[in-house]
């Protein structure tokens, strides 16, 4: 079939329906019609697109080598914008007399571009920021500069990490300590005592109400954070016994990480507005509720209670904690507080996206070889191609019975194989076994994606048959959640969509471990376990677009195989430039040196090693000079370049 031709018969639709882009993109990416991934980098400018195909051209031009980072930072923007105002909006419909007054969780994206786009946009807003670690609490010092935004402090803490907070108080930041056990508040108040700075406390309560999802065991007794009611109670009158229960402002509670049911949000609003309300009736003027965490996104664009998606809007997150928070404190009669919220996936997770290039196809068959008559041939292979002859061309396929011939040539091709190990057939007899066997299978294969049942036994060949589609990436330096929590990740192609995919593919790295691999995508609204993608053309490079990276996946990534960090390239949208874009800052990736070092490595001495290596071999005439010091340059700039393939033209 000509490529005009299969270009007729696909449509743009169909390419929207088989990859999802616009359900899980979040209005931030679609298929244009040209066929290519376009984003959209503030949803109030719809008519600024970013081209992907001028973008990856551009990163060409550039010389920059892939597999590559893109942050497109005006989507970074946009989602602060968007929390904020939504937040504002609901809170003013619904007369509630708090504020909004968030925070970013830096844990999420700790880089510090995405720290530094985040304040500043969020500081219209008086954005805050959220630390869990004493590098965290160092940075946020830095960075939060705003005197009337938050610093909101998590995680099991010292005395040096209760110091800085302290210090954050000397400078005049709103610097909550949020108590996770009862000794940090003891240790608390003795510092704040011996250094004369008054502290602003939080409380954080371990929830009765459970969340769902993969992270439902941050709420519930056996919650790893967080105090009992007991123990609320306990530390508040506390603070009061030591003169310090005015110091007590917030009360936190976190049920756990994407959470893709409301039901879920609900209940927990409900029972930390209660907390709240019986707090500032023991006579606690708290000023703070903070909801954690948990706003969702819809990774795999259901809009279901799916692990990997979510069942509500952004909007009707907000309204529920709004009217949850004033229903309740209206009904004890006690002051609305000012609302607090964690959102850090929501906030970063789109705006970055990794680009990796195919670099080969391993197919299941692997080579075909000659099947031709022989003499003296064993009846197995005999059998094989008997059963082979014995398949129609095409009009006839009804006539024969599939399932039996699948079944037959399973049975065969496992008594080849021991037969070859029994030394009774040659291995030439093996290979021409498998060959036919792999062209028998593809033609089972065509019969029943033509049938509208599919017995259970066949249903699994689309996986057994597909292709692997080797990618030049790591999965556990740039997806690593897909591999250690079957976190999906959605896939597609970033050009040449409006031309029919024909091969199902799964995507395998560049690392030596079986476990670097991606199986789970998103195709037609469902979770499948290939993709479809297009043929591969020697002539053209295929770039694939790992999506919604943004959150978790570039601080967790490993150094397996000394794969280091990818290439960066951020981006703007420009209204005057012809593409919409122009490329801010490239952040060089990993030297081959840099992840060296990091193991202890000395590359320097490594190098002068393998120069005297080769001076030796030159001195016994085995290298010729010229020849060696070529060889010495080679080595040294190996050290110095790039951990990932190099596939330039």
């Amino acid at each position: 079939m000509s490529e005009d031709i299969k270009q007729n018969s696909w449509s743009i639709e169909d390419a929207e329906r088989t990859y999802g882009v616009s359900s899980w993109g979040g209005g931030y990416f679609k298929i244009g019609e040209n066929g290519n991934v376009h984003v959209i980098p503030d949803n109030s400018h719809q008519d600024m697109t970013i081209d992907f195909d001028a973008l990856l051209k551009e990163i060409k031009q550039e010389k920059i080598q892939f597999p590559v980072v893109i942050r497109f930072h005006d989507v970074l923007r946009s989602q602060v914008v968007s929390l904020n105002e939504t937040f504002n909006e609901v809170i003013e419909e619904a007369s509630y007399r708090g504020e909004y007054n968030g925070v970013y969780p830096i844990k999420v994206n700790q880089m510090r571009e995405v720290v530094e786009e985040i304040v500043d946009a969020g500081a219209p807003y008086d954005f805050g920021l959220e630390a869990g670690s004493k590098p965290e609490l160092l940075t946020v010092l830095a960075y939060n500069t705003n005197p009337n935004s938050l610093t909101i402090l998590n995680g099991y803490k010292d005395e040096e990490f209760i110091k800085l907070a302290l210090l954050g108080r000397k400078l005049g930041r709103k610097v909550v300590v949020v108590i996770e056990k009862f000794s940090e508040l003891t240790m608390l108040v003795r510092l704040s005592k011996e250094l004369d700075i008054e502290p602003i406390v939080g409380i954080r309560s371990k929830m009765q109400s459970k969340g769902m999802g993969r992270w439902q065991g941050s709420s519930g007794e056996r919650a790893k954070f967080g105090l009992t009611i007991s123990e609320v109670i306990k530390s508040a009158r506390y603070l009061e016994s030591e003169g310090l229960g005015h110091t007590l402002k917030l009360l936190h509670f976190h049920i756990g990480s994407q959470l893709p049911e409301i039901r879920a949000i609900k209940d927990a609003v409900n029972e930390a507005a209660r907390i709240y309300a019986e707090l500032h009736k023991l006579g606690f003027n708290m000023e703070y509720v903070d909801v954690g965490g948990g706003l969702g996104i819809d990774y795999d664009g259901s809009q279901s209670a799916n692990d990997s998606s979510r069942n509500y809007s952004l909007r009707e997150y907000v309204a529920d904690v709004v009217y949850g928070l004033r229903e309740m404190c209206d009904l004890e009669g006690v002051p609305h507080p000012n609302i607090v919220s964690e959102s850090g996936r929501a906030i970063t997770a789109h705006h970055s996206c990794v680009v990796t290039e195919v670099v080969g196809e391993i197919k299941p068959e692997g080579a075909e070889i000659d099947t031709s008559e022989t003499t003296s041939e064993h009846i197995l292979l005999k059998n094989m191609r008997e059963l082979y002859n014995s398949l129609p061309v095409n009009s006839l396929f009804d006539s024969l019975n599939f399932q039996e011939v699948y079944n037959d040539a399973v049975q065969w091709k496992e008594q080849a194989s021991q037969a070859f190990k029994l030394r009774v057939i040659s291995i030439e007899e093996f290979g021409k076994i498998e060959t036919l066997y792999w062209q028998i299978t593809r033609q089972v294969q065509a019969y029943y994606k033509k049938q509208e049942f599919v017995p259970e036994d066949m249903q699994g060949l689309d996986y057994s048959l597909s292709s692997q589609y080797l990618c030049n990436f790591s999965v556990f330096q740039s997806a690593v959640d897909s591999w250690a929590i079957d976190q999906l990740l959605p896939v597609a192609p970033l050009t040449k969509l409006n031309i029919e995919p024909v091969k199902n593919c799964s995507l395998v790295d560049i690392t030596c471990d079986s476990d670097g691999k991606i199986d789970r995508f998103v195709v037609d609204h469902t979770i499948a376990s290939v993709l479809p993608l297009p043929d591969l053309n020697p002539s053209e490079k295929c770039y694939l677009g790992i999506f919604l990276t943004g959150a978790y996946q570039d601080v967790m990534g490993d150094m397996h195989n000394l794969f280091g960090r990818l290439n960066e390239v951020h981006v703007f949208s420009h209204d005057d430039d012809p593409e919409d874009f122009y490329i801010e800052e490239i952040l060089k990736g990993s030297t081959v040196e840099q992840v060296l070092t990091i193991m202890q490595y000395h590359p320097s001495a490594m190098a002068l090693d393998v120069k005297r290596s080769i001076d030796k071999q030159v001195a016994n005439g085995a290298i010729k000079p010229r020849e060696g010091v070529r060889w010495t340059d080679f080595y040294e700039d190996c050290l110095g370049g790039y951990t990932y393939l190099r596939t330039d033209d």
